[in-house]
């Protein structure tokens, strides 16, 4: 496997201003062009973690996505997030969506499962029903959100069907201990890398996020992160033939319980 370098682009976010997002993002790209494979992205990062879905959800070719597309051809990178979306302008069906948007123009998504009920997510929007791995430059790329990160069934990674898993969050500070003993745990149990991406900044409704966007390897051990209340992006070089190594010499996974999710 060749050697795959990922970024972490922990950011504030402007509350419902997509514009605005968007020009910090190409900013940020500008810094990243010929120096990463993948940029990774917050949780809803054009809007900030909103309930207001019918006045803030794109289609796939809306303006948004469209841009994303763009950028992600023009920097030659992955462009990985969530985003508030709608399949039709008129549908009043909306989902926290992720997307993998590739530089040779495929786009993947995947619905967010596990909407969180203490934020009335689940009043708003609708949730996923299929997992979403991605085949890219010889990986396999798990892409989920957020509130996935606490339920361990539906990140399981059986059969090592994939590599490397990123979760994408608006993960408030006051839970900050379980996104970090979590994400790291993740990491262990699926013998797989792991990239987290939190937010920073105090949103809309008050509640504060302090970051802690991290790469972490299939040992547990934290590989890369972005300092806490910061601004910043850190780039890891992941280890293809390191992980199939230690996936020999350490098989864990074949002892696996198998297991049926039923929808």
């Amino acid at each position: 496997m060749n050697p795959l370098r990922v970024s972490l682009l922990q950011t504030d976010i402007a509350w419902e201003d997509k514009q605005e997002n968007l020009r910090r993002l190409r900013a940020k790209l500008e810094t990243l062009r010929g120096q990463t494979d993948v940029a990774v992205l917050p949780e809803t990062f054009s809007t900030g973690f909103s309930m207001n879905p019918a006045a803030l959800a794109e289609p796939a070719d809306g303006d948004t996505l469209t841009t994303l597309r763009r950028w992600a051809a023009e920097y030659g990178m992955v462009l990985a997030g969530s985003y508030i979306a709608c399949d039709t302008p008129v549908t009043q069906v909306f989902h926290n969506r992720a997307f993998f948007l590739t530089p040779e123009g495929e786009t993947r998504f995947y619905d967010k499962r596990h909407l969180f009920r203490m934020g009335h997510e689940t009043d708003c929007y609708t949730p996923g029903k299929e997992r979403l791995v991605v085949h890219y430059q010889g990986w396999n790329i798990c892409l989920l959100v957020c509130y996935d990160l606490r339920f361990p069934v539906w990140s399981r990674n059986r059969h090592n069907e994939y590599d490397l898993v990123i979760y994408v969050a608006n993960w408030p500070a006051s839970r900050r201990k379980a996104w970090d003993i979590l994400l790291q745990a993740r990491a262990l149990e699926n013998i797989s890398y792991v990239c987290g991406v939190n937010r920073i900044g105090e949103d809309f409704h008050g509640i504060l996020h302090d970051g802690g966007s991290a790469a972490w390897s299939p040992k547990g051990e934290r590989l890369a992160y972005v300092p806490d209340h910061t601004e910043g992006i850190a780039t890891v070089t992941l280890d293809g033939d390191a992980l199939q190594h230690f996936r020999k010499k350490f098989p864990a996974w074949k002892d696996a319980d198998d297991f049926s999710i039923i929808k």
